[in-house]
């Protein structure tokens, strides 16, 4: 009988030790999970303006974060709605970075960040009670994060929407079922910048886009999504796409309507940034309306569920 339970131990208890070692160790090495300090905070490894890289806990960089991405006068249940889309952006960026030196950079390219003595210096004698405002967001929000499907979602969010979302793949190339256009006509009520004018000599005009001067301008070929976004146009007989000639003139959106006037073009643009996922300011627009953060979430992120690290 002994020799049986030591035959029992060494082939069914032994290799289920391994299995379950097996499997602790990959879920530690996966994806933000390994991110973990010893006191069990998730750390995001952010490359700043000077090309340092700075180790910080979540839950502090997220106060950075939202400080920086929206006004700290909104509506908390939209600074609340911010706060879990930044940690969700943050935590799908440390999940795609596993191997590489940081995680997000401070800047638009990323996330916005400042540092406390940044905010200090932008706020002043604000500071201690606007401070306190963003960290009750991100305290009441503590850990939460959106999922697709049980995966954590890109979390993408903007300032302001042109009426309607922009779907994913119209900007960013992949088709997710998550990020689809939805309405957002209650932007234009939040901002005194819904409309914004820019204007351009014709030389400039041309020189920003690089194609040679001439003093007649032709614009045809204008394709729109469904949702009123410049997919692509000509200008002179040269091809552009909608988001590479926003970019090459710095416009706010590429929604935008070309005016010639003289020597000069004046491009009037609806909204302002890409588009997809959760406008900002529509989310401050339906917190006024008495929608909580959870809502407002899953209105912008089409069947997400919220999950907690």
């Amino acid at each position: 009988m002994r020799k049986f339970f030591l035959f029992l131990f060494f082939i069914v208890l032994i290799p289920i030790s391994n299995i379950n070692a097996f499997y602790k160790i990959n879920i530690c090495k996966s994806g933000f999970v390994s991110n973990k300090n010893d006191k069990k905070d998730v750390i995001v490894r952010i490359l700043n303006n000077n090309n340092e890289i700075i180790s910080l806990p979540l839950e502090e960089y997220l106060v950075g974060v939202v400080s920086s991405e929206v006004p700290v006068s909104f509506e908390e249940e939209a600074l609340k709605a911010q706060a879990v889309a930044a940690r969700t952006y943050a935590l799908k960026q440390i999940s795609n970075n596993e191997g590489n030196d940081y995680d997000l950079k401070t800047d638009t390219s990323s996330q916005v960040y400042k540092t406390n003595e940044e905010l200090k210096d932008i706020w002043k004698e604000e500071y201690d009670n606007n401070i306190k405002i963003i960290k009750n967001a991100v305290d009441k929000t503590k850990g939460e994060y959106i999922t697709y499907n049980n995966e954590v979602i890109y979390a993408f969010f903007f300032s302001t929407s042109n009426g309607y979302t922009e779907d994913n793949k119209n900007v960013f190339g992949e088709d997710l079922p998550y990020l689809k256009q939805v309405d957002s006509s209650f932007d234009s009520e939040e901002t005194d910048n819904f409309f914004f004018e820019k204007n351009f000599s014709l030389n400039d005009f041309y020189n920003s886009l690089g194609i040679n001067y001439s003093d007649s301008l032709t614009v045809e070929n204008i394709i729109k999504s469904d949702s009123g976004r410049v997919l692509s146009l000509k200008i002179n007989n040269t091809e552009f796409k909608g988001r590479d000639f926003q970019k090459k003139l710095s416009l706010r959106s590429n929604d935008f309507e070309i005016h010639k006037e003289n020597n000069n073009v004046r491009i009037v643009t609806k909204g302002f940034g890409h588009g997809v996922g959760m406008s900002q300011y529509g989310a401050n627009a339906l917190a006024k309306r008495k929608k909580s953060y959870k809502e407002i979430l899953k209105y912008y992120y089409t069947g997400t569920s919220i999950q907690k690290l």
